[in-house]
């Protein structure tokens, strides 16, 4: 017994640890695509998730290996007839009578259906109200919104000048301008403005001559440095801005970047807050999207390429992946959800898990078809010996992240939710897209040798 478990642990090391390496160099490279992500928080996760990739085959190979042989040689197991699989591979083998026979029907829907997929996920909406990802019965959100109520308005936008000497007099009748002209286009959008050109006026200073550094020692040092630095270098406009739809808000920017820049000549001027940095964060997540698909994608195949030193096969196992990312947009149209900093990782996310499945079942495919000439038992052979294990990697996957669905927080519970229909697309495109593939690109063997002769 002792001297088969050797002999077990052997050809699983030899046959297996090299596919699953490929299959985990894959994964982490579609992982760390989400290093290509201008947001921090969206580069540690990527990180993260490859660290932990790695450091599951590490452990899988030093750590679990040694205890499945400790175990089989200590405990062994009864043998029990081979009666038990007999029902799963008449099912497999009527599967695969399946898909070898209506191949091209399955690869035609597949990739029609992607198309669509990627069509509707081009206008996909993007969330990027961060009061939506809250628990909405959130007493700290209830008092937000009774703020908001209360005053008009929570959210505000700086306006930055910056110059050798901002109390110039070109200066301040340039911010004056355009502090008219921002009232002047504005009225509804703006609840408030306050600046260092308010302060001189309640002083009864309405001449830009009189505004010079001595008036402005008249003004309270508390006050003062709300509006401008000690070298008077620098003055910042506060603007206080009603609530807006995202594309109100990029509007609003873009208007007030043209009254900026024709009035504010002479002026290093900026526009910044916590509004604008929300805004271009969550931009940067959701558009930033097919960059990571796409650098993810690359890096997995000329990875693979470099490997195998086969197009075909760097290809292969991409394919049904590209069909998973089109299908995704898809589900999340049906399902009527936005994209969220959290969903918009799923592309690579699934890209890597997704991957990792196709490998196993491609290195599988090359083994069997050695052995025959016979496209559908080769594949047969191939599903018969991997679906098992790949169900069962995907299900406890499934589970592990389905945990999320419960959370009170949207932005958990919807990443949840798609990734446990991402992770069911992978499997479905794993066990009948790439077995009609397989069929279809399968010309036989060269190497095929028949012994019964």
């Amino acid at each position: 017994m002792k001297k088969d478990n050797k002999k077990a642990l052997k050809i699983t090391i030899k046959k297996m640890v090299p596919t699953v390496l490929i299959a985990m160099i894959a994964t982490a490279l579609g992982l760390l695509s989400l290093y290509r992500s201008k947001v921090p928080m969206i580069n540690d996760f990527g990180t993260m998730l490859t660290i932990g990739i790695v450091a599951a085959f590490i452990i899988a190979v030093l750590l679990f290996l040694p205890f499945l042989f400790i175990r089989d040689t200590n405990f062994p197991k009864e043998e029990k007839k081979k009666e038990n699989n007999k029902v799963s591979n008449k099912i497999i083998h009527k599967m695969v009578g399946f898909i070898v026979k209506f191949k091209y029907v399955i690869l035609s829907i597949a990739i029609l259906l992607a198309v669509i997929g990627i069509v509707v996920d081009l206008d996909a909406p993007a969330e990027t109200n961060l009061e939506n990802f809250m628990p909405q019965d959130s007493e700290a959100l209830k008092d937000i919104r009774e703020l908001r109520d209360l005053i008009g308005s929570t959210e505000q936008i700086a306006i930055v000048f910056e110059s050798e000497n901002i109390l110039m007099t070109n200066n301040l009748d340039s911010i004056i301008l355009i502090e008219q002209a921002l009232n002047s286009a504005f009225d509804d959008e703006i609840i408030e403005m306050t600046s260092l050109i308010k302060l001189f006026n309640q002083m009864g200073l309405n001449d830009t001559s009189t505004m010079t550094e001595a008036s402005l020692k008249n003004i309270p040092l508390d006050q003062r440095k709300l509006f401008i630095n000690d070298t008077s270098t620098k003055t910042v406009i506060n603007v206080s801005i009603g609530e807006m739809s995202d594309e109100e808000f990029t509007s609003f920017i873009a208007e007030i970047d043209s009254i900026l820049l024709e009035h504010g000549s002479g002026m290093k001027i900026a526009v910044t807050g916590q509004s604008i940095i929300d805004s271009e964060m969550m931009f940067a997540l959701t558009n930033g999207r097919y960059e990571i698909t796409i650098i993810g994608l690359l890096l997995i195949f000329f990875t693979l390429l470099i490997i195998y030193r086969s197009f075909y096969r760097a290809l292969l196992p991409i394919i049904p992946i590209l069909l998973i990312v089109g299908w995704s947009g898809g589900m999340m149209a049906i399902f009527g959800m936005s994209y969220t900093p959290l969903t918009a990782t799923l592309g690579a996310l699934i890209m890597g898990i997704g991957t990792e499945f196709t490998i196993l079942i491609t290195e599988r495919f090359e083994e069997e078809k050695l052995k025959t000439e016979d496209r559908k038992l080769a594949i047969q052979n191939t599903l018969s010996s991997m679906s098992k294990p790949i169900i069962v990697s995907a299900l406890t996957t499934m589970g592990g992240f389905s945990a999320l669905i419960f959370s009170d927080f949207l932005i958990l519970s919807n990443f949840g939710i798609m990734t446990v229909v991402n992770l069911s697309l992978a499997l479905l495109s794993t066990i009948f897209v790439l077995p009609a593939l397989l069929a279809v690109t399968f010309k036989g063997n060269k190497n095929y040798v028949d012994l019964t002769v």
